[in-house]
């Protein structure tokens, strides 16, 4: 036989009583207290009548024209603003952050040539202004919205065409693929048609190890194809092949009369030459995704801003 005493439920805590209770202690009057919250005098009183059954205590008696506090109420008023302090606190929204004081290690996922476009400028950005930071690259080895919802990366940066209906997504700029080729290259030589561009030595980039894409799509069009001789995981790996041997390697750019793309910068800095192809090719969309628990917290809203600053 069981003689323990039976488990009294625990209280159910009402946040609104500690409030009210807060602008009673504060204001000592049931009028004033009402105005404060912006409540009508009979439903303050009714709150105070469940306060003194609640707590078994007047709280507020009358003393001629005024009320004044029993002292388990003038107990309580210290403690009741305290707790009404930090309700209001818990249920602000949140303020931006010092990224001075910021001491977190943010994961992003990119191909390596929006890596290396973004890493050496996002770098400086996190020593000026966030020294407490690290940053950790992940190639695209993960799907991105599995990998953005379950927390393995913070922020995808690059082409954003596999998330998930929830994921938030910022594009910014549009970029064309351009034919990169070594100085001296024949290609070089007169005009680009289609007809050379085909017959040239191409090396494919494919993390799945395809030989195929849009420009064999937009060649055989043109009843033409090419010869993809070696296929890469890697666009820089692609474009330090290109450097040094007679393969073509494609490379995003910017359209004609806007700004260079950081995302050309390893190219130059390699020498090759950029071609404009003459086909018509599927534009190349860049920009960022996150998950959207992350979308009020400030020190993502200072990386997601970090990221901006750097690319566009």
């Amino acid at each position: 036989m069981n003689n323990s005493e039976p488990v009294s439920p625990p209280p159910v805590i009402d946040a609104n009583l500690a409030v009210a209770l807060d602008a009673l202690l504060a204001e000592q009057s049931v009028t004033r207290a009402a105005a404060r919250l912006r409540t009508s005098p009979a439903a303050m009183s009714r709150t105070l009548a469940r306060l003194r059954r609640i707590l078994q205590d007047p709280l507020l008696v009358r003393a001629g024209q005024t009320m004044v506090p029993t002292p388990r109420a003038q107990a309580l008023r210290d403690e009741a603003a305290t707790v009404v302090s930090r309700l209001g606190a818990l249920l602000t929204p949140g303020a931006g952050v010092d990224p001075a004081t910021l001491r977190s290690t943010f994961t992003l996922q990119t191909a390596d040539v929006v890596g290396a476009a973004l890493a050496p400028g996002l770098l400086e950005l996190v020593r000026r202004e966030a020294p407490g930071v690290s940053l950790r690259f992940r190639a695209e080895a993960l799907e991105a919205g599995p990998a953005l919802r379950g927390g393995e990366v913070d922020l995808e940066v690059g082409s954003i065409d596999h998330v998930d209906p929830e994921t938030q997504v910022e594009e910014w700029v549009t970029l064309r693929m351009a034919a990169a080729v070594r100085p001296g290259h024949p290609l070089t030589e007169g005009p680009l048609t289609p007809a050379r561009l085909a017959a040239a030595e191409h090396v494919g980039v494919s993390r799945r190890g395809r030989f195929t894409g849009p420009l064999d799509t937009a060649l055989a069009e043109q009843d033409l194809k090419r010869r993809v001789t070696v296929v890469l995981p890697s666009h820089l790996a692609a474009m330090t092949l290109a450097a040094r041997s007679d393969v073509v390697c494609l490379v995003p750019t910017a359209p004609p009369g806007a700004a260079t793309s950081p995302l050309t910068d390893t190219a130059t800095a390699l020498g090759l030459h950029l071609l404009d192809i003459p086909l018509p090719l599927p534009p190349v969309t860049i920009g960022m995704a996150w998950h959207p628990r992350h979308a009020a917290d400030g020190a993502h809203h200072w990386l997601r801003h970090a990221v901006r600053r750097t690319l566009r």
